[in-house]
Formats: C-alpha cells, sequence, structure tokens
C-alpha cells in the first residue's frame, strides 16, 4: 500500500462563510449570476430543516477530485493562484467532475450546457469576488493566502 502523503500546495485566496451570518438573501447567487452575464450562479444557498442558511461555494481543495475526473482536461490547478480553473473549450460536457465533486458545488450551467464552475472572479478587474462585495451580512469573507 502506498503511505506517501499528498503535497499541500499555496492557494492565494478561499471564501470562507460564517453561516451565523447568513440570512438566505441569496444575493450571492445573484451577484455570481450578474457576473457571469447571465449563466448559472457558481455558489449556491441551502437551507436546513431547522432553517439555518449554509452558502456553498467551490473550496478549490487541496485535492480536487474534479480535476482527477475531468477526462477532457477542462479543469486544472492553476500555478499561480493554486485555484482549480476550468476552461469551457476544452469541456466535452460529460459531467464527470460533476459527479465527482464531493460538495455538490459542481453542476451543469443552464445556457450552453457547459459546467458552472467558481473561477474566484478571475475574469473581473476586481481585489475580490463579486458574492463576497454584496453579501449584505458579511457572512461571505475572502480570505488571502495560505
Amino acid at each position: 500500500m502506498n503511505s506517501t502523503k499528498p503535497v499541500r500546495r499555496s492557494i492565494s485566496s478561499r471564501i470562507k462563510i460564517d453561516r451565523s451570518k447568513c440570512i438566505g438573501c441569496l444575493g450571492c447567487m445573484a451577484a455570481c449570476t450578474v457576473s457571469h452575464e447571465g449563466h448559472s450562479p457558481r455558489n449556491r444557498v441551502v437551507s436546513s430543516t431547522d432553517n439555518v442558511n449554509s452558502p456553498i461555494f467551490c473550496n478549490h481543495c487541496d485535492l480536487p477530485e474534479c480535476t482527477y475526473t475531468c477526462m477532457s482536461g477542462a479543469l486544472a490547478i492553476d500555478k499561480d493562484t493554486g485555484h482549480v480553473q476550468y476552461n469551457s473549450e476544452h469541456c466535452g460536457s460529460c459531467y464527470m467532475c460533476v459527479m465527482g465533486c464531493p460538495y455538490g458545488v459542481l453542476r451543469p450551467d443552464k445556457l450552453d450546457s457547459k459546467v458552472a464552475k467558481c473561477n474566484m472572479c478571475a475574469h473581473l478587474d476586481e481585489d475580490t469576488t463579486r458574492c463576497v462585495s454584496r453579501c449584505p451580512m458579511g457572512a461571505i469573507v475572502l480570505e488571502k493566502g495560505e
């Protein structure tokens, strides 16, 4: 049996959530949809049976199952940021990454049948993500570096 430990990579920033502050307004989802020009949001908010709201975002995992299950190479770790990035031009829409994500974050995009995957708003020239900047309760924050 191979007992080698995986190498932990450096990640420039992660989205952190304080569930006690979330009021379930879905502002983060709306901001994400607007940021991605009407495509499906890359996040979601679920409510438990006891009405606790839980925003769910891509964890940009240390060992991302989505990258291991992607047969086309559309998902890869960005060497500069450590984030898992998605290239829709390489995507074959097989949804193996959707099935492989242990957190249920990835899902088919409703507009183009590709994959809705958080890119940490890399397409914007801003210091933070739209979901973080639009959360009225401060439940979502961007934590820099590791």
